[in-house]
């Protein structure tokens, strides 16, 4: 099974419900969004925790932030916990029980990263998931001015402490970041290789604003995390 981009299968999903890959940053709501903008009907997120649920697995986010985010999506968030060995597992049983449901695609917010795409392919044909990489292939370049263009809000929440310090964290994603990012050797401009991770707060796919705030900075397995907390939360 090969991976579908939007564009040229708009024709095939105009009425297709799918479930997007989501990790609460950049790629994954500009992915979103894109395929929004196809006629597609996004049903559910689908986010991997960490066992104890309090965090995401991939980029150490809140999974109670993440449950505020999907809210102000109005799309409901399906959290699996898992460790790293039994997330594939997972990640097939949550989709699985997706499909009882009607989902028969997935979105995800890849890249060029070629493993990643093989994994997904892999995984979607092992659950007869129909899979679609809206940025794929797309130039860093656009996507970012995209992001930005289109009024997306985000910013950095977590990064890789042998690329980037804690200073970046709580940097907002915008054409001043872009610049910055661009001026630095050996770090993609989208944090494709784990350099930096991202945390979308608003713009057009939400319903109205996360209201952030910043609680502190955390080193952990050689990475930087911001520690955030919603408006309301006690």
């Amino acid at each position: 099974m090969s991976c579908l981009r939007l564009g040229s299968a708009d024709k095939m999903t105009k009425k297709t419900k799918a479930f997007c890959c989501w990790s609460g940053g950049k790629e994954s709501a500009l992915a979103l969004y894109k395929a929004q903008r196809s006629k597609m009907d996004i049903a559910y997120l689908v986010n991997m925790v960490s066992v104890d649920g309090k965090h995401s697995r991939s980029h150490g986010v809140s999974a109670a932030l993440l449950k505020i985010q999907a809210q102000a999506l109005g799309i409901p968030i399906v959290q699996r916990k898992t460790t790293w060995e039994t997330y594939e597992e997972e990640f097939k049983k949550a989709v699985s029980e997706l499909k009882t449901k009607g989902i028969d695609t997935g979105i995800f917010g890849d890249i060029d990263l070629q493993q990643h795409r093989d994994w997904v392919e892999r995984v979607c044909k092992d659950v007869d998931i129909k899979p679609i990489l809206p940025l794929w292939k797309e130039k860093r370049e656009n996507l970012l001015k995209e992001f930005i263009d289109q009024k997306f809000k985000a910013i950095v929440v977590a990064t890789d402490a042998s690329s980037l310090g804690k200073e970046w964290l709580g940097r907002q994603v915008d054409n001043e970041f872009v610049k910055d990012i661009n001026s630095l050797k050996k770090v993609d401009l989208c944090g494709e290789e784990g350099e930096y991770h991202s945390l979308v707060y608003n713009g057009p796919i939400f319903k109205g604003p996360i209201e952030l705030i910043f609680d502190k900075k955390i080193f952990k397995d050689k990475h930087w995390f911001l520690e955030l907390k919603f408006k309301n939360e006690h």
